[in-house]
């Protein structure tokens, strides 16, 4: 399966950002500090704090981020609840990261941002669907018995009587303005989720 090493490559990368986030916005903080800098005006000890408790706060966040890409790849489930509110934020903060970098740093920021946005959708996705057709049948894993996929039969024509439908004439009938599906829907069993 290829769900499970996506989801460690991407605790791995997302742990070593938030070291490195964390680790980058200390060392800004305590430039500032030592070089007693200030910009229009504010004081230089709120600059270097807030910098440090910056640094902490989304280092923290990435590592939150990374612990449920483990969990993800431990329990081999899909994120649920506030883990994929996690998952998708760190996503969506890439992407605007992605936009800036290419501004301010350069193309190979850019780039990496964008290849960590992609790893953070492909996990989301891989997790998404339902096993599919291709899982085992409940019935003792033989197609065909215990309500599997192959079990289920079509429905036989509807009995004439006073509740049959009459039949189609050429006159225009309700719904027959608006667009038909050519495929019947499809159920889907929800999948597990991890939370």
């Amino acid at each position: 399966m290829v769900r499970r090493p996506v989801a460690g490559v991407v605790a791995v990368v997302l742990l070593a950002e938030a070291v490195f986030i964390a680790a980058l916005n200390w060392f800004l903080g305590v430039v500032v500090d030592r070089q007693d800098m200030s910009l229009a005006g504010l004081d230089p000890d709120v600059m270097s704090t807030s910098s440090k408790i910056g640094g902490v706060v989304f280092g923290l966040y990435f590592a939150l981020c990374a612990l449920v890409a483990v969990l993800v790849a431990v329990r081999d489930r899909a994120p649920a609840g506030l883990g994929r509110v996690l998952l998708i934020s760190a996503a969506v903060v890439h992407g605007l990261l992605g936009a800036f970098a290419w501004g301010l740093v350069g193309w190979t920021a850019f780039l990496f941002m964008v290849v960590v946005l992609g790893l953070i959708v492909l996990l989301l996705m891989t997790y998404d669907r339902a096993a599919g057709p291709q899982s085992e049948a409940p019935g003792g894993g033989v197609p065909g018995q215990g309500g599997g996929p192959a079990a289920r039969t079509e429905p036989g024509p509807a009995p004439a009587g006073a509740g049959a439908p009459a039949g189609r004439t050429d006159e225009p009938q309700d719904g027959d303005d608006e667009p038909q599906d050519s495929v019947p829907a499809q159920i889907t069993v929800p999948a597990p989720t991890t939370p």
